[in-house]
């Protein structure tokens, strides 16, 4: 039984964002890729919040939009997901994109890693976004 739980830590949902919507796009992504939801918990935090965590459990000292702990079982994707939507606006704008687009992209990228997706070399990160798109095409179907 899939479980998706949103916080919120430091900021207020956007106004635009649904609970109801993201789980069920979320629920298609899974099956897209004949892998089922298990328990994915989304933090909504500031960019203090997410430098905290950062340093705390990945010995990283920086800033950053998305931090995903990955708690995967066979099929079942489940892990811990960070977001930042501080930094979300701030490469919204970088990247002349909407705040909502945004938003949706890494939420999507934090369960393509979830999936199995890398973005460390060039050709992964290309691999990436293919998904990425792909996925933001299966929200406008809801």
């Amino acid at each position: 039984m899939s479980e998706i739980f949103f916080f919120n830590e430091g900021c207020e949902f956007p106004d635009f964002f649904s609970k109801e919507r993201v789980t069920q796009w979320l629920q298609l992504v899974a099956e897209d890729y004949a892998l089922k939801l298990g328990s994915i918990s989304f933090i909504f935090c500031d960019d203090e919040y997410i430098l905290d965590v950062n340093r705390k459990y990945l010995n990283h000292d920086y800033y950053t939009d998305v931090i995903t702990f990955d708690y995967r079982e066979g099929k079942i994707l489940s892990g811990d997901v960070f977001i930042s939507l501080d930094t979300v606006q701030s490469n919204a704008l970088e990247f002349g994109t909407t705040y909502e687009e945004e938003l949706h992209r890494v939420i999507v990228h934090s369960v393509l890693h979830l999936i199995g997706f890398k973005d460390k070399s060039d050709e992964d990160a290309k691999e990436m976004r293919s998904n990425e798109n792909h996925c933001l095409e299966l929200l406008k179907t809801l």
